[in-house]
């Protein structure tokens, strides 16, 4: 499970949401203070959690990595127009980053995930083709 590269980018992606359960968006204002943040960030985490331990089934591991995505960029989306909205006034901390950051990894790693699985598919019509010929 650890030697594989893509496990590593969605253990580093689910930290980086996990730490925005403890870290502040601007000022002293919190991620979690605000209850639609919470809920996604739950949901972010569980669905990163999920895709990190299903390892052995890929296509499942390759869907809940693309929705975790997702569902990461519309949080990155809903904190660049609360950036915009709120004007200049509060200066938002580097973790609102955070979520662009987690859904690069999870986009690396929902590829290396499905061309594992294509690695594998291939092998076994190699493998199902040759007791054929015998």
């Amino acid at each position: 499970m650890w030697q594989r590269v893509q496990t590593l980018y969605l253990a580093i992606s689910t930290a980086l949401i996990v730490a925005m359960f403890f870290c502040n968006k601007a000022g002293d204002i919190s991620f979690v203070a605000y209850w639609p943040y919470l809920v996604l960030l739950i949901l972010i985490t569980l669905l990163s959690l999920l895709a990190l331990t299903t390892y052995k089934i890929r296509v499942f591991q390759v869907r809940t990595t693309v929705l975790a995505a997702l569902i990461t960029l519309g949080l990155q989306a809903w904190l660049v127009v609360d950036f915009l909205v709120t004007g200049n006034d509060p200066l938002f901390h580097v973790t609102a980053i955070f979520p662009l950051v987690a859904v690069i990894l999870d986009v690396l790693a929902a590829r290396g995930i499905w061309a594992d699985e294509l690695m594998v598919r291939s092998s076994s019509r190699l493998r199902s083709s040759k007791r054929k010929k015998h």
